[in-house]
């Protein structure tokens, strides 16, 4: 098990250490609190990622929009105001 780099060994004394530092009776409130905040990032991050797959999408889309006219344009071009003179002439 390979968690961050971190391997069982260090874990196990990480948590010793922790335990030792803040006791048993702060250390669930701490691991709480701290996969709150883990969960708070990923729930950012995923959010993060949804929004930028959005706006990519929207910038293909007007891309493709832009280019289907363009070629619209240079299929049908429409008369010009000197093309319509000649035409009635």
């Amino acid at each position: 098990m390979n968690v961050f780099g971190i391997g069982l060994p260090e874990m196990g004394l990480i948590l010793v250490i922790a335990l030792l530092v803040f006791g048993p009776k702060k250390l669930p409130e701490i691991g709480r609190s701290l996969g709150k905040a883990v969960r708070g990032f990923q729930d950012a991050s995923r959010e993060f990622e949804n929004e930028f797959k959005r706006e990519a999408q929207q910038l293909e889309e007007s891309v493709t929009m832009s280019a289907e006219l363009e070629e619209n344009k240079m299929a049908n071009p429409t008369p010009t105001d000197n093309d319509k003179t000649k035409m009635n002439t």
